[in-house]
């Protein structure tokens, strides 16, 4: 067990599709240059496990995958607790929130803290559940349907009208324009993630993100909003620029308020010509670009980490209007023998190790 204060952070991994996990390690580095930084893996080419910096870990553990269930999940923490002295855990990944969220109690017990939304809060913000949930607050949702089996997304899709997006329960998008499209998206979604299919229709216009950190009490902690300016086929955002839209904080304002959300967000809005802003994505967790406002004044994962430490909070700046970022990738390079040791005994001494 080490002689300081140590959070645990998951979502390790920075490409294509990059996991928020290092950013938050490192706007946390930021506030907290003693802190121990714990990362948290489920795959051991995760490219964070490698190389040193300020967005990696001091040491990083391999962990059960999501759908393993919660109680080998406790387990391994339990067995990471013991050895690190875990005061709070950050977790990243969609498909894992709901996790947490089942053990907080538990892990509360043990002296793990963490800051996540009421089992209420993250369903009413599913995939499933939003376009009911954007009715009635009186918010534009994409037309959106839940089906079951392959008759039914069949019907929604035609329905809705070509081109469609299918989505995982929790995770995967696919945009299709044919029924031959749909039939293999399907497929491919249902093999990872299983039944049921989200298909929604398609909004053409501008991209906004909008992340916060929520209270509990219905209250903003913090939050930056910006104008995607290049985004991935996943979706990802790959620059963007601050933008102050008071029409965007408002939406905000009345969704985190009815949901009285409680920790990191994301909320995802297109704005097509002549049209309202539309709604069509809450994430449980901080973007992968999170790292952007705490370069620039704004460290959302600082307060949550004052939180989650009781210390006093040293506040946060706005976000600048016109300040931009563009993400810039680059390759890790380590040794087989890292991977292969990561691979083989699940943990892996990435810093110095001092503490």
């Amino acid at each position: 067990m080490k002689n300081r204060p140590a959070i645990a952070v998951s979502g390790l991994h920075r490409g294509e599709n990059p996991q928020p996990g290092a950013a938050v390690i490192a706007s946390l580095r930021r506030r907290f240059p003693g802190l121990r930084l714990v990362g948290l893996s489920y795959d051991p080419l995760e490219s964070g496990l490698y190389g040193q910096g300020p967005d990696h870990a001091d040491i990083a553990y391999l962990i059960p995958y999501p759908g393993v269930g919660t109680r080998a999940l406790l387990e391994r923490l339990s067995d990471i607790h013991a050895r690190e002295g875990l005061a709070a855990v950050i977790p990243c990944l969609d498909s894992e929130i709901q996790n947490y969220i089942d053990l907080h109690d538990d892990l509360e017990a043990m002296g793990i803290r963490s800051m996540l939304p009421s089992h209420a809060a993250f369903d009413a913000r599913h995939k499933a559940s939003l376009y009911d949930l954007c009715r009635k607050i009186g918010i534009a949702a994409p037309m959106t349907r839940v089906a079951m089996n392959e008759f039914t997304v069949t019907q929604f899709a035609e329905e809705i009208g070509y081109p469609v997006y299918v989505k995982g329960r929790l995770y995967e998008a696919e945009l299709v324009g044919s029924q031959l499209e749909l039939a293999a998206a399907c497929q491919e979604i249902v093999r990872v993630w299983g039944w049921p299919i989200i298909v929604q229709e398609v909004i053409v216009g501008e991209e906004y993100d909008i992340a916060g950190v929520g209270d509990g009490a219905g209250g903003i902690m913090a939050s930056c909003t910006i104008r995607k300016l290049l985004r991935t086929s996943h979706g990802k955002g790959f620059a963007g620029i601050v933008i102050d839209n008071p029409e965007l904080d408002e939406l905000a304002r009345l969704i985190i308020q009815a949901l009285k959300w409680n920790g990191p967000f994301e909320l995802e809005f297109l704005k097509g010509n002549g049209k309202p802003y539309t709604l069509f994505e809450i994430n449980p967790r901080f973007p992968a670009w999170i790292d952007f406002p705490s370069q620039i004044g704004c460290n959302m994962p600082a307060l949550v980490g004052e939180r989650l430490l009781g210390v006093r909070s040293k506040g946060s700046e706005r976000c600048a209007v016109g300040r931009m970022f563009v993400r810039h990738s680059m390759d890790v390079v380590g040794d087989f023998a890292d991977f292969a040791a990561m691979s083989t005994s699940g943990e892996r001494l990435i810093g110095s190790g001092e503490g």
